[in-house]
């Protein structure tokens, strides 16, 4: 039987690339993506819903579908405000969660980021921490969560500061050795793909996914 997913992100660098993942495998023949913007040009399997996230709980009987990928994120560039980053990293993929719990969907990965915890003095941290206890709490059958390291890939958005940073990360990745494998950048197209191999291989008993781990996933399969 073919399957139905809902993304969550997929105008970001994570989810767009998941995004053409879903499109081009055939056990999907619907993909439904919640988001503030519509993209264009997308085949008919994909069916788009476009509103305020912030508000996700008013798309409840449209949230349907056999696994969710949630892969919402922002930063403090594009969110310097606490609160409002607070609400979109924490209350975003929270009530998507408990959406997927009310309707039914076993199956829910998101994505969080290495350090997460929610007892951190340090704001990011905490909140992605608070993020994994509260999806973890809805108890769903198939949850995925992936910490990856910093991420590497094409952005659509121009982040000067940001590409200077991840070229002279890129320079420094040899001596990340042993432990410090964890920090090394991992590409966008392996998390998205790590996530498909996830969803369609539960056997996996991972409930927190680290970035070694995410490697792994891709690298074994």
């Amino acid at each position: 039987m073919k399957k139905t997913a809902i993304i969550l992100g997929a105008t970001g660098l994570t989810g767009n690339i998941l995004l053409q993942k879903l499109i081009e495998d055939d056990r999907y023949d619907t993909i439904k993506l919640f988001s503030r913007s519509r993209i264009e040009g997308l085949p008919n399997k994909v069916v788009q819903f476009v509103g305020n996230l912030l508000e996700l709980d008013k798309f409840k009987a449209d949230f349907t579908a056999n696994e969710v990928f949630c892969c919402i994120g922002t930063t403090a560039k594009k969110t310097p405000n606490k609160t409002l980053y607070k609400q979109i990293d924490y209350g975003i993929p929270v009530m998507a969660a408990k959406l997927s719990k009310e309707n039914n969907i076993d199956t829910f990965l998101v994505i969080s980021a290495m350090g997460a915890n929610k007892n951190s003095s340090v704001f990011y941290n905490k909140t992605k921490g608070e993020m994994e206890h509260d999806v973890l709490q809805q108890n769903i059958k198939n949850t995925f969560v992936l910490r990856p390291s910093i991420i590497g890939g094409e952005r659509n958005e121009s982040r000067i500061l940001e590409k200077i940073g991840l070229i002279a990360f890129k320079i420094l990745q040899p001596l990340f050795i042993g432990k410090l494998q964890s920090y090394k950048i991992i590409n966008a197209e392996t998390i998205a793909q790590a996530m498909l191999n996830l969803a369609n291989n539960k056997s996996n008993a991972e409930v927190i996914i680290t970035s070694n781990e995410i490697k792994k996933l891709v690298e074994n399969s």
